[in-house]
């Protein structure tokens, strides 16, 4: 599939994963069942205006915001033969709220990295 034409229930997926939310969460905060939940997410149920605004809303975001996240960014730049900074190539191309949840996961993995080594540690003194 063509990361360009991303259906509404795939965005709302990359994005939940980014703010490292589960499914049940999500259905928990929607009043549905997890199972139903993930009909959105796989593109089997309709995203009305009503629920997309509800799930932006549990998600910290606008509609505007979700219907706009193109996940490609992602891949063009782990895909970037320069290294380097990962928001320097992109750093105009996404939204803030895009970059912000960049952000918050990468320092959420940071923390859990460090936390990890500390456990290491421990087990091999």
């Amino acid at each position: 599939m063509d990361l360009r034409t991303m259906h509404i229930g795939q965005k709302i997926k990359k994005l939940r994963e980014l703010k490292n939310l589960t499914q049940t969460h999500l259905a928990q905060e929607l009043g549905v069942t997890q199972s139903a939940y993930s009909k959105i997410e796989l593109g089997e149920s309709e995203v009305t205006f009503t629920k997309l605004e509800k799930i932006s809303e549990v998600l910290g975001m606008k509609p505007e915001e979700v219907i706009s996240f193109n996940e490609s960014m992602v891949f063009n730049v782990m895909n970037n033969p320069n290294g380097g900074n990962v928001f320097g190539d992109i750093n105009n191309s996404i939204s803030d709220t895009e970059r912000k949840l960049y952000q918050d996961q990468i320092e959420m993995l940071k923390t859990e990295v460090a936390h990890l080594k500390e456990l290491l540690a421990k087990v091999l003194k």
